[in-house]
C-alpha cells in the first residue's frame, strides 16, 4: 500500500472519529445529568498526560498489575497453551504484552487493537521486527462496538484476549456483562481472556489515585474541553470548570466529573447548552468490584474463574477466565 493510499485512510478515519466525538458529546450534554464518554480523553496530549499518571506514586494500578504479571508469569504463560493468538483490546504502548509475549509458547500471531492508528502502527512495526516468528496483525478499531479479526494463520489452536488495566470497570455494570458476552463470541469455546480487576479496597487509596498532588489527574480530565475547542468549535473556558473525583461507596465506583463554577452557555458544533454553577459532566466512572462480585459478572456473561492473581495488598487482581455456560438470572 502506498504512502497516498495511507494517508487517505488516516484522514478517513480522522473524520470518523471527529463525526463520533460531536455525536456523543451533543447526546450527552443534551442529557439531564450531562455525560462524556471517557474514551475521548487519549487523544495525543490525553495519552501523553495518562501515560504521566501511571507514573504518579499515587496511582497504583498500573504498577500494581504490572508487578502481579512480572512475579506470577511464569504461572499465567502456560494457561494459553502453543500456538495461540493473543488479541489486546486496547493495546495502547503494548508495554505489558511483551512480558507475555516473552513467556508463551510459540504464539501464532498477536493482534492488537486500538484506535490510535499512528501508536498502533508504530508499536506493531516493533512487535514485528522483536518478534519474527510470531505475525502480527494490528487493526484500528473501537473494541467497544463491533469490529471483524483478520484470520488468524494456519497453525493457531485457540484464540485468548488480553485485556488489563482494569479498563472493564468503566463500563456499567450491565454494559460490562455485555461486553464480556461478546468476547466469549471472539474467543470461541476453547479460548481465554486474561484480564485486570481494580479490586475494591480503603476509600482513601481511591481518592488519592484521583485526586494526584501534582494535578495530573485534572489536567487529564479537562484536557477533554480542550478536545471539544479544537474538534468541535466549542468554546470552553477551562479556568471556569474545575476537577472533581470521589469514591461512590454506595456504586462501588469512582466517579469523575468536571464541574462548573459558574452560570454560563457554552456553544459546541454549532448548538448551545446552559451550564448552571455546580452543574457537572460526568467524564469516568471507574467500577471496582470485590472478588465474589467479579465472579459473579463473570460467570452472567458465560466465564469461569480459572485463576486469580492479586498483589499482596489485595487491590487489584489478574484473572484468567475460560467460556462456560452463562448463568441464568
Amino acid at each position: 500500500m502506498n504512502q497516498t493510499r495511507i494517508a487517505e485512510q488516516e484522514l478517513g478515519e480522522v473524520e470518523l472519529m471527529r463525526e463520533n466525538f460531536r455525536r456523543d458529546v451533543l447526546k450527552g450534554f443534551s442529557r439531564p445529568v450531562k455525560s462524556l464518554p471517557c474514551k475521548y480523553f487519549y487523544d495525543q496530549e490525553g495519552a501523553r498526560l495518562f501515560e504521566m499518571i501511571c507514573e504518579l506514586e499515587e496511582y497504583y494500578p498500573t504498577r500494581t498489575e504490572v508487578g502481579i504479571l512480572r512475579r506470577k508469569i511464569k504461572e499465567i504463560a502456560p494457561l494459553p497453551g502453543p500456538d495461540c493468538s493473543l488479541v489486546e483490546l486496547g493495546s495502547g504502548s503494548c508495554v505489558k504484552t511483551r512480558l507475555l509475549l516473552d513467556h508463551l509458547d510459540r504464539p501464532a500471531c498477536y493482534v492488537p487493537v486500538d484506535v490510535a492508528r499512528t501508536q498502533l502502527l508504530e508499536c506493531s512495526a516493533n512487535l514485528a521486527q522483536d518478534y519474527a516468528d510470531m505475525e502480527v496483525l494490528p487493526v484500528c478499531a473501537d473494541y467497544t462496538n463491533h469490529f471483524e479479526l483478520p484470520n488468524f494463520p494456519p497453525i493457531s489452536k485457540r484464540t485468548v484476549v488480553f485485556f488489563p488495566g482494569s479498563t472493564i470497570g468503566n463500563f456499567e455494570p450491565d454494559e460490562a456483562e455485555r461486553f464480556l458476552q461478546r468476547i466469549v463470541g471472539l474467543c470461541g469455546t476453547e479460548g481465554g481472556l486474561l484480564i485486570g480487576v481494580d479490586l475494591k479496597k480503603d476509600p482513601r487509596v481511591l481518592h488519592a489515585a484521583y485526586n494526584d498532588a501534582r494535578g495530573v489527574t485534572a489536567a487529564f480530565n479537562l484536557n477533554v474541553l480542550t478536545r471539544a475547542n479544537r474538534e468541535l468549535d466549542a468554546r470552553f473556558d477551562l479556568s471556569q470548570f474545575q476537577h472533581q473525583a470521589f469514591y461512590n461507596q454506595t456504586a462501588g465506583r469512582v466517579e469523575m466529573h468536571l464541574v462548573s463554577r459558574r452560570r454560563q452557555v457554552i456553544p459546541v458544533s454549532g448548538m448551545k447548552f446552559f451550564f448552571a454553577e455546580g452543574e457537572s459532566i460526568i467524564t469516568e466512572y471507574s467500577y471496582k468490584y470485590g472478588r465474589d462480585e467479579f465472579h459473579q459478572l463473570a460467570a452472567r456473561a458465560g466465564w469461569a474463574v480459572r485463576q486469580c492473581w492479586t498483589d499482596e495488598n489485595d487491590w487489584f487482581g489478574v484473572y484468567y477466565l475460560v467460556p462456560h455456560a452463562p448463568e441464568s438470572h
